[in-house]
C-alpha cells in the first residue's frame, strides 16, 4: 500500500512545481525508482494514473515515465565500487534485500576484498528527475 502514498507524494510535488513554474499543464514527469526500493511498479503506475485523474487540471493528462536507478555500492575497506549485477546471490537473498536494503550487509560482500563493510551509494528511494509542461 505504500505505493499509493509515494504516488500521492509525486503528484503533490509535481503540482507544486507546476504552480511555481507557472505551468498550466504537465505533459510528462520522470520518476526515478531505486532498484533497492521495495515498490511494485504496476501498482505504483496505476496509483499515479488514478491520482492524476483527480480535480487537478494541470496534471490530468500527464504521462509518468518510470526510470530504474541501479543499485551501486562502495567498499569501505578497499574503495572498490560495484553494482548488484556483479554479485552472486540467490533469489531469496535478492528478495530480502529488495524489501529491507539494510540486509544487503548480511548477504553481500565486496567482489574484490570480500568485506561486508560497504555503503549503498545509489539505488534507493523515489525522486523526480524531470518535469515537462506548458505555460
Amino acid at each position: 500500500m505504500h505505493e499509493w502514498a509515494l504516488a500521492e507524494s509525486v503528484i503533490k510535488a509535481a503540482r507544486e512545481h507546476a504552480a511555481g513554474a507557472k505551468l498550466r499543464v504537465l505533459s510528462e514527469v520522470g520518476v526515478v525508482l531505486g532498484e533497492l526500493q521495495a515498490i511494485d511498479r504496476k501498482i505504483f503506475s496505476f496509483a499515479l494514473a488514478e491520482l492524476a485523474k483527480g480535480p487537478f487540471r494541470e496534471i490530468g493528462r500527464c504521462r509518468f515515465r518510470l526510470i530504474k536507478a541501479p543499485a551501486a555500492f562502495k567498499c569501505r575497506a578497499c574503495a572498490k565500487e560495484f553494482t548488484l549485477k556483479v554479485l552472486k546471490r540467490t533469489g531469496r537473498e535478492g528478495e530480502y534485500i529488495h524489501f529491507i536494503p539494510e540486509l544487503a550487509h548480511a548477504f553481500l560482500k565486496c567482489p574484490k576484498c570480500k568485506s561486508p563493510d560497504f555503503e549503498i551509494t545509489a539505488g534507493r528511494g523515489v525522486s523526480i528527475k524531470y518535469i515537462k509542461g506548458e505555460q
